[in-house]
């Protein structure tokens, strides 16, 4: 189910690169395969996005315990985007208009050039190859614009299609962390994956074919 859109008050005629900019309908998207796309973190979707953290299934896969309340998850709203985290949303790109269904997330740290990747997903998106997708254009950004040289995330050893789709995307196994979480009222381990930019393989949508990375060259 595609979340409701805002109708948008009446405006004068304006140019196609204004429309683009303005319309929700008509989202940005900064990097795309032929199903799924990246664009910009976008405040009007604040409720959608508050909607998919809500999800029970999400809730336990993060390891969190309570829900948030709208009002708090709008005021953290502004916080994020005037923080120095790269922030997408992910977009289905398999109907005739782009559907958000998720947001992509790294956390970096520019002093070792490393970063923390988290993704959420709408639970109507989950299953149909959409995360792995997000995920390797997420770590094609992160390789190539934001110049990191390895990405790596947390995620709790029962959630085995999670882990499957980091897999199928390129991340590797590290190790657990032993006893760090929960699932479902019991005690779990914490699976750590790293991505390195000198093992990324397959196309790029940001950088020329046989361009190499600097920590590659």
């Amino acid at each position: 189910m595609s979340p409701s859109r805002p109708r948008l008050a009446h405006t004068p005629p304006c140019s196609r690169s204004e429309t683009a900019i303005t319309s929700p309908a008509d989202p940005i998207i900064w990097l795309r395969t032929e199903t799924c796309g990246l664009g910009p973190y976008r405040t009007d979707l604040v409720e959608t996005y508050w909607r998919w953290e809500q999800d029970p299934a999400l809730l336990v896969g993060y390891g969190r315990q309570v829900p948030e309340s709208l009002e708090a998850r709008t005021e953290g709203m502004a916080h994020q985007q005037r923080g120095g985290n790269v922030r997408f949303t992910i977009y289905d790109l398999n109907s005739d208009e782009p559907t958000p269904i998720g947001v992509a997330t790294l956390l970096p740290d520019h002093s070792v050039r490393t970063g923390e990747f988290v993704i959420m997903l709408a639970p109507e998106a989950r299953g149909r190859g959409l995360g792995t997708a997000a995920t390797r254009l997420t770590l094609d950004y992160a390789f190539h614009v934001t110049n990191l040289r390895m990405v790596w995330l947390k995620a709790l050893a029962p959630n085995a299609g999670a882990i499957r789709a980091y897999e199928k995307a390129g991340f590797q196994h590290v190790g657990p962390i032993r006893q760090a979480g929960y699932w479902l009222g019991r005690v779990c381990d914490e699976i750590v994956m790293d991505a390195l930019a000198t093992e990324f393989t397959g196309p790029s949508v940001i950088a020329p074919a046989g361009v190499e990375s600097a920590d590659s060259a």
